[in-house]
């Protein structure tokens, strides 16, 4: 029998970070343990008070069948109560909020409800490859506008031609932004509603990282306006809560009713215990500052260590990553490389991975490197120390 792959999933390369994980087995196989800042997974611990409410919520649920699609009301009530402490917003739990199976589920499934062959979903790169991937299999145009360090990183709105405006029906925000580091000031989120709403564009704001920052704490666009608008926030990050899949949207009334609907006919609810320790991670900040803490540490570990062989400052303003310019006539695969090298044995993601050609041909994640700051405090001083003493010597 033949089988036969559809032409959409033919359309997509490999998952970029599926890619990372093959590096990391030839190191093991060559009997080197690398220290992995390939793939932004927490290695720590998920806090006690997350284990402990989930373990009691497994025996508190023993018979309560089927999760809800939209999750629970306590869930979502939590939810409402963190964002108007977080962020002075005001949701209505009932209809302006639903839970999601982790943010990847979320993102990749919303342009079901809104996307027609031939639409464009504007799309910023390097980005999170499920805005693309989603764009693809609702039959949508990616249209990629380019994350470039003379724009702080934020996406050139002006730039976007006005018959890709006329085509489009969602704008992808993401701010604090995965892998640059960047946060979005309230003036520009505000000019990205005012984008919206000219061109009858949903504004898309992947929020996920919203509570991993080291100076002040970055704004929701929530802030400036519900209408056309949807963020999509997680707990994965935030709480190191990876392995539980769990999430929310909020925004628009309108768009969640949409979303609701799609989530119905696609997938199933986050398991009622796992929902019980998300109540829990978004009752308490006490983890959420020491998260913080260690991840600017660790930050300030590997800028230290490549400032000091002369590459420049990358030192992000938020998020686990470090978005590491490579050295002038190195492209971001041989730098990667050269950090593969048995003395060293770090791994990394080349930025022109998780990055898309514009419609200039540029690859803006070329000429740059991704660090996920998951390793633990000693093994990112190892890290460093390797890259100030053998690094410098091959580059």
């Amino acid at each position: 029998m033949e089988i036969t792959v559809s032409k959409r999933l033919q359309s997509i390369g490999s998952y970029a970070f599926a890619e990372v994980d093959k590096e990391v087995e030839k190191l093991s196989a060559m009997g080197v343990t690398p220290i992995d800042f390939g793939v932004g997974d927490p290695t720590v611990p998920t806090p006690e008070i997350i284990r402990k409410a989930t373990q009691e919520g497994i025996t508190k649920r023993k018979s309560s069948g089927y999760p809800s699609y939209i999750g629970t009301a306590e869930f979502r009530q939590t939810i409402a109560q963190w964002t108007k402490k977080r962020f002075g917003v005001t949701l209505d739990p009932s209809t302006e909020i639903s839970s999601t199976i982790g943010s990847k589920e979320g993102i990749f499934n919303f342009h079901e409800g809104f996307i027609d062959p031939g639409d464009y979903v504007i799309i910023p790169t390097p980005g999170y490859p499920p805005y693309t991937r989603g764009t693809l299999f609702a039959e949508g145009t990616p249209y990629y506008v380019p994350l470039l360090k003379e724009n702080n990183f934020l996406i050139d709105l002006k730039s976007i031609p006005e018959a890709v405006c006329k085509r489009a029906k969602i704008l992808w925000l993401n701010y604090p932004n995965s892998p640059t580091g960047a946060v979005a000031p309230l003036s520009y989120l505000k000019e990205a509603v005012e984008f919206g709403k000219r061109h009858n564009i949903i504004v898309a704001s992947d929020e996920a990282y919203s509570e991993i920052y080291f100076n002040e704490p970055p704004h929701s666009i929530l802030e400036v306006a519900k209408e056309g608008v949807i963020v999509f926030n997680s707990l994965s990050k935030r709480s190191a809560m990876t392995c539980y899949r769990i999430g929310w949207v909020a925004g628009d009334k309108k768009i969640v009713d949409v979303f609701k609907k799609v989530k119905t006919n696609i997938d199933s609810g986050t398991p009622t215990f796992i929902q019980d320790g998300a109540i829990a991670a978004l009752s308490d900040e006490t983890h959420v500052g020491e998260m913080r803490a260690d991840y600017k540490l660790k930050r300030d570990l590997l800028v230290a260590a490549f400032k000091k062989i002369n590459l420049p400052d990358c030192t992000p303003e938020a998020t686990i990553y470090l978005w590491q310019k490579v050295p002038q006539g190195m492209s971001s695969v041989e730098f990667a490389k050269k950090l593969l090298s048995p003395d060293i044995a770090i791994v990394t993601t080349p930025g022109g991975w998780i990055s898309d050609k514009t419609e200039s041909g540029i690859n803006p994640g070329e000429g740059y490197v991704r660090f996920a700051l998951v390793p633990g405090i000693e093994d990112t001083k190892k890290a460093a120390k390797r890259i100030e003493e053998q690094l410098s010597k091959i580059i």
